[in-house]
């Protein structure tokens, strides 16, 4: 398969929405993808529209239920912190970076969801945290990305960093891109930014800490550009930005594992700790699993039926739908759950079992980092919910606006403009951004004319 360019940059700028487009108009850096690149200004995202089956959709071109990365954290009830889908293992299948290695394509990946200890990433820097009280950042980031890479970008610029706040960790991720463009060479560089998310988080969807965030996201993809004009690689580079989900403002919180423990299905100890389940809520933020404990008990089945029928039919209890796990193997989620529970607006769910049902949010909560102001997870088909996707440079059309496509189409896209094949996937190659015409190079003699061809 023939490539249409040899370098790619993907930035993923995490939480951007649809909504942000009349704002990135005015921003100088995303003007130059107006002007002179392609766009979607809706792309539907998948279900949950959770960052890890995300960023795993992305480099696959899969939902959720193929690739095998159907929420953010493991299934683990009675985890105070549930571990995270940190690791490539995870994933199902090929992804775009192992097809870019398979090729002899140089790989690099900065704070990339589903990278942990992925042998075909070549300078990788894996999002990872330590999770456990005898674990430290420099151990677990050591352990499952690239030692000697990491060790550099930390004796550079590890003083930008505090910890897990934002902007800092931002900035040192972008200090960790320039410097990788330009003494790495990457044909693939994958970068994952989430100073934004955080702040939706935080803040609210529209805060003004989310806007100044955009507003930073702009100068680092400004220090992008820069850096490749520097390193040469401008005008070979095919150039891509782009959300993973949308957000919505929420203030209340529910906590259906209450509710649970209540019926029975949830046991604790005298200290409140879980030590028993038959049924459980696993959340996704704007949506949630139950699970089964085991799939042959009907009496727990009953009563969940029961339960959720009666929450649904009174608005205040903040679930606008409920479907089976059946048919939320159909929209892309995980099948095996027994059920899928879709939040109402304002509202999310929460994985505690203890408290009250329904959480009103208050600031010193979020202060806390318990719960939130914004989230993600909901179903994509919730309106005003959709991200976008810039991509410009070389074999790349100019000014090519698709009004729709998927998160699943992006995959397939990318890899066609490497020349790579993900194989089969959920999603197709979006054509209309691709420069396929054949370049022909004619070569004349000294007798030959040449003003006609």
């Amino acid at each position: 398969m023939t490539a249409l360019s040899k370098y790619m940059v993907v930035i993923s700028f995490d939480c951007l929405s649809s909504l942000d487009i009349d704002l990135l108009k005015t921003l100088p850096n995303f003007q130059r993808f107006f002007q002179i690149g392609s766009f979607a200004s809706r792309v539907e995202t998948i279900y949950p529209s959770l960052t890890y089956p995300c960023h795993a959709t992305i480099v696959t071109g899969k939902y959720p239920i193929h690739h095998g990365i159907i929420n953010n954290t493991l299934l683990q009830p009675g985890y105070p912190s549930p571990d995270w889908n940190w690791y490539r293992s995870g994933i199902k299948g090929t992804t775009l970076f192992d097809e870019a290695n398979r090729a002899n394509l140089t790989t690099a990946a900065l704070l990339w969801p589903v990278t942990g200890k992925a042998k075909s990433i070549q300078y990788n820097l894996p999002e990872i945290f330590p999770n456990r009280p005898w674990q430290n950042q420099l151990f677990v980031s050591l352990l499952n990305g690239t030692p000697s890479y990491q060790w550099e970008l930390n004796k550079l610029f590890g003083y930008i960093r505090h910890g897990l706040n934002q902007p800092e960790l931002d900035d040192f991720v972008l200090e960790s891109t320039v410097h990788t463009i330009l003494t790495k060479n990457p044909n693939l560089l994958l970068v994952h930014f989430t100073d934004l998310d955080t702040q939706r988080h935080q803040f609210g969807v529209f805060s003004k800490e989310a806007e100044a965030a955009i507003r930073r996201h702009d100068h680092r993809l400004g220090r992008i550009l820069d850096a490749l004009e520097k390193s040469g690689r401008y005008e070979e580079t095919s150039i891509v930005v782009l959300g993973d989900h949308s957000a919505l403002d929420e203030k209340k919180a529910i906590h259906l594992n209450v509710i649970l423990k209540e019926k029975g299905l949830i046991s604790l100890n005298k200290k409140g700790r879980l030590i028993n389940w038959q049924a459980y809520c696993k959340s996704c933020d704007g949506s949630a699993y139950i699970y089964l404990k085991n799939q042959e008990d009907n009496e727990t089945k009953t009563t969940l039926k029961h339960i959720l029928k009666e929450l649904k039919e009174a608005p205040e209890n903040g679930i606008e739908s409920v479907i089976s796990g059946e048919e939320a193997g159909r929209k892309g989620a995980d099948s095996k759950c027994l059920y899928m529970v879709e939040a109402r607006k304002g509202y999310y769910f929460h994985d505690a079992h203890n408290g009250p049902f329904i959480k009103h949010i208050k600031d010193e909560d979020v202060r806390k980092g318990t719960y939130t102001y914004g989230s993600h997870g909901y179903s994509p088909e919730k309106p005003d919910y959709a991200t976008v996707f810039f991509i410009m440079g070389k074999g790349i059309q100019k000014k090519a606006e698709i009004p729709y496509m998927r998160l699943v189409d992006i995959g397939p896209t990318l890899a066609k403009v490497l020349g790579l094949s993900l194989g089969k996937t959920d999603g197709e190659v979006m054509l209309n951004f691709l420069d396929l015409q054949p370049k022909i190079n004619v070569k004349f003699n000294d007798t030959e004319s040449k003003g006609v061809v």
